[in-house]
């Protein structure tokens, strides 16, 4: 679950700060954030084969909701703010906080985004992936393929003493201006570890050599999202879903990140999940 921007509207930036603060990790705290994002990590590998044509949300939000709390776990979005449901299921024009429902069912040819958040023995672990149902567009698989790529871009950026904005431009270049997507700036990552949204505020749109200074023990998110169309959006009347105004297709993907004295660790990377090639697998 994203962190909204609020880079653009100072007052209420100041309201936000006001409970969120910058965390350090320990090394102790370290093991407890790979322990809650490894099991947010499998929810992902977990739900899966579950998403196929005919099959509504809420069936899956369900399923969630079982494996995170069978494994001891509690769910983090469940009455956060007054989310009511475990996960988020945000299906082709959603961007994101779409709320699960026996309304929504799955069709041939759709692409949506499962937002899974663990909470561990006090600590949060985020992550979220993108997938097919039954074929999909080349459209759909393209958006899908750059989010990924994106997102990466922004996490090879990821190193002590290098900037937050340095993350935002890394994904701006690629998907905007290499290959012409919409970045939406409306929503953010964010750091996490002893609460769900911390400092930093993490924004998929920068410039480089600007904003806070990373810190080694930092954890946060990145996850840009990506439109085919214009990247604005409007929410629905249930005061969660976000969608994009002119109804294109959108994609997400997210990892928490821990920034290591020597770069970063992905703390929700996942077997089965997307990585560069020159990366090991976990």
């Amino acid at each position: 679950m994203h962190a909204p921007n609020h880079a653009s509207d100072a007052r209420t930036e100041v309201r936000v700060l006001r409970y969120m603060s910058l965390q350090i990790m320990s090394p102790r705290e370290i093991e407890k954030m790979r322990t809650t994002c490894r099991l947010a990590a499998d929810v992902l590998d977990y739900i899966g084969p579950f998403v196929q044509p005919g099959v509504h949300t809420l069936e899956l939000d369900r399923l969630c909701h079982e494996y995170i709390v069978d494994h001891g776990a509690i769910p983090a979005p469940l009455n956060y703010r007054g989310f009511p449901k475990s996960i988020c299921t945000s299906p082709n024009e959603v961007i994101c906080h779409g709320i699960p429902s026996k309304k929504v069912v799955l069709r041939e040819g759709d692409i949506i985004n499962l937002d899974i958040t663990t909470i561990v023995d006090g600590y949060f672990g985020d992550t979220s992936e993108m997938f097919a149902v039954g074929e999909i567009s080349a459209e759909s698989q393209r958006l899908i393929d750059i989010t990924r790529e994106s997102m990466w871009k922004g996490i090879l950026e990821v190193a002590p003493k290098k900037r937050i904005g340095d993350i935002g431009a890394a994904i701006y270049e690629f998907a905007h201006n290499e290959h012409q997507l919409g970045v939406v700036e409306a929503f953010c990552g964010h750091g996490i570890g002893r609460g769900f949204h911390l400092e930093p505020q993490v924004p998929h749109v920068g410039k480089f050599g600007t904003g806070r200074r990373i810190k080694t023990g930092m954890t946060f998110t990145i996850e840009p999202m990506l439109t085919i169309g214009e990247p604005e959006h409007e929410t629905l009347a249930d005061g969660w879903t976000a969608i994009t105004r002119d109804g294109s297709r959108t994609a997400q993907t997210e990892h928490t990140i821990l920034v290591t004295e020597t770069g970063f660790e992905v703390l929700t990377l996942r077997e089965q999940g997307w990585r560069p090639s020159s990366l090991p697998k976990p």
